[in-house]
């Protein structure tokens, strides 16, 4: 006999699902019990189900497929909350399966009662509770099609005793939909885009995670309007590279000339991003491009709403744009965003062998540098953030993950669990501060249970840094925000993981290269400047708050790698009367 928890999995199975990440518990002994005796599926044992969702999410991210992740009753489900958030606005195909108290105590407040229904609703696009046999595998079905379809997170809850009855019918078949239709926009909107385009003296372009297949399509329209390119910290993986049109990124992390070109172009043109920082947009004379309708005009007011896919409606418009000659404004902007980075370069190239404690951003570049071309990079929120946006790289081959929507501490190694796990042939970079590290620091022994060949980059500057950064310019005492000097190093080989201790940044590059080439997991400790705040130069105490800025300009201080370099080639490309 067939139980109900072994047709889930058989579904699993049939939607391609291979792992499913938790923490086992009686609740969900059915299901496991199940994923045990079944082909072509495993369980993968985490320390905290919050790492389990955060590790689905960046396998989701890496293959577009559905991830799952599985948590017990009560606390072993509510764990699994920060990671769906993280997936649910991020827009990725996830699957929870939430085990409940038996069905015959639901409503007594019974031991480790929840509301499963109730507590996933915020963090999920479709949330169900399974009563009676009879609803699967339907239910399970229909649950796989909306975080396919959306995509987000499906949470299916369930009581655990349901789970070990006899299924009500066969698990039978069904074809799932993962390739989605490309939404073209509706020709009377191409032909006002072209037109407003076309009337505009001077143009930039805004380019968020939505490029993403549109690189070729996003260059020939700046060539055609002679518009700079701007774009947003989950654009930067899809259009900086090969791009001699940039002008940086806009936003807390920012950089370059991005800001000034997008309030200082007669029509700004956003392309594929759901910015939510509004108030480093001009607030006018705005076109928007989205594939997802809801998203338009929620951010900024528009001149023109325009519902398609980026790389589409591009295509569409494209034949029907009039040449700008005129490359004042766009070679303006160029120069601007070169003299930007000069300015700032040298706060992380001089005297960086002799600073003490090391320049976190010299270890960023060094990183960049001796990291493989196709490597992933998850990298925790907080200052690693502002090293990852100035430092990676992109080519189109790296990958770049972080809770960049959401904002959660601690996801740096768990997703970089996930990643690895799906994409075993890669190299995986986890860029870990040592407050995100510390937040889930067991999870370094889920990447040496497993053998995982996770690297591990922790920038251990001893404090909360974007907190004290927070804390600073918004007026209040520098308080709370130290996290002591703890030898990370020397945690990991104690959990079987080799590891060394970085104090001297002569020994940067090569324990880090030495790190990246070897088999298996490894650490990387390096002590770093708890000083290095990356402050934006003429911001106000009054306009930061949290990781929402007012309007200002965006060049951060300390450096932004080998940027400079694009910026310098870019500016020889221009064209001399």
């Amino acid at each position: 006999m067939v139980s109900v928890a072994e047709q889930m999995v058989e579904v699993l199975r049939q939607a391609g699902v291979e792992r499913v990440y938790g923490v086992v518990g009686d609740s969900l002994n059915p299901v496991v019990d199940a994923v045990r005796r079944a082909e072509g599926i495993g369980w993968v044992p985490v320390r905290n189900e919050e790492a389990g969702a955060f590790a689905a999410a960046a396998e989701a991210e890496l293959s577009g497929s559905l991830a799952v992740c599985a948590g017990s009753c009560g606390p072993g489900n509510t764990h699994l909350i920060q990671g769906l958030y993280d997936a649910q606005r991020s827009g990725l195909p996830v699957l929870a399966l939430a085990s409940h108290i038996p069905s015959g105590q639901i409503g007594t407040g019974f031991f480790q009662e929840t509301h499963p229904e109730r507590v996933f609703t915020d963090c999920s696009s479709w949330c169900e509770t399974v009563s009676t046999p009879a609803q699967l595998p339907r239910l399970l079905r229909i649950a796989v099609q909306h975080a396919l379809g959306a995509p987000g997170v499906s949470v299916l809850a369930f009581p655990g005793d349901v789970a070990a009855l006899p299924a009500a019918g066969p698990t039978g078949g069904s074809h799932f939909l993962t390739e989605q239709a490309v939404a073209a926009p509706p020709w009377s909107q191409v032909q006002a885009l072209a037109r407003a385009l076309n009337e505009a003296r001077t143009v930039a372009l805004f380019c968020g995670a939505g490029v993403r297949g549109a690189h070729g399509e996003v260059m020939e329209a700046a060539r055609v309007l002679s518009a700079p390119v701007g774009h947003s910290l989950r654009g930067k993986e899809w259009i900086q590279f090969d791009n001699p049109y940039d002008v940086g990124m806009s936003g807390l992390l920012g950089y370059g000339a991005c800001h000034e070109a997008l309030h200082t172009a007669d029509l700004v043109l956003l392309l594929g991003t759901d910015f939510p920082y509004d108030s480093f947009l001009p607030r006018a004379r705005t076109i928007q491009v989205d594939h997802d309708a809801t998203r338009l005009g929620r951010r900024t007011p528009l001149e023109l709403a325009v519902h398609g896919d980026v790389s589409a409606t591009l295509r569409a418009v494209l034949p029907l744009l009039e040449p700008k000659a005129d490359r004042a404004f766009l070679d303006e902007m160029l120069r601007k965003h070169c003299r930007a980075l000069e300015d700032v370069v040298g706060v992380y190239t001089r005297d960086i062998d002799k600073h003490l404690p090391i320049h976190p951003e010299y270890v960023a570049s060094v990183l960049d540098e001796v990291a493989a071309d196709d490597a992933v990079f998850t990298v925790d929120t907080g200052m690693n953030n502002v090293w990852a946006a100035r430092y990676l790289q992109p080519n189109g081959r790296r990958r770049v993950i972080g809770s960049f929507l959401h904002g959660s501490m601690a996801n740096a190694l768990p997703h970089a669990i996930g990643a690895q796990l799906a994409c075993p042939g890669r190299q995986v970079v986890a860029m870990a501060g040592d407050g995100g590290l510390s937040m889930l620091l067991g999870e370094l022994l889920t990447v040496a249970r497993h053998r995982l060949p996770v690297k591990t980059v922790v920038f251990n500057n001893g404090a909360l840094g974007m907190i004290k950064l927070e804390m600073l310019v918004s007026g209040y005492p520098e308080a709370e925000t130290d996290n002591g000097d703890v030898d990370y190093a020397g945690i990991a080989r104690a959990m079987g993981i080799p590891a060394k201790r970085v104090t001297e940044p002569v020994r940067v590059r090569e324990v880090l290269a030495e790190a990246l080439e070897r088999p298996g997991p490894a650490l990387v400790d390096v002590v770093t400047d708890p000083n290095a705040l990356a402050v934006p130069p003429h911001i106000t105490a009054a306009q930061l708050k949290g990781f929402a800025l007012a309007a200002g300009r965006t060049v951060l201080s300390g450096g932004v790698g080998r940027m400079i370099d694009l910026a310098r080639s870019n500016l020889r490309n221009i064209p001399r009367p």
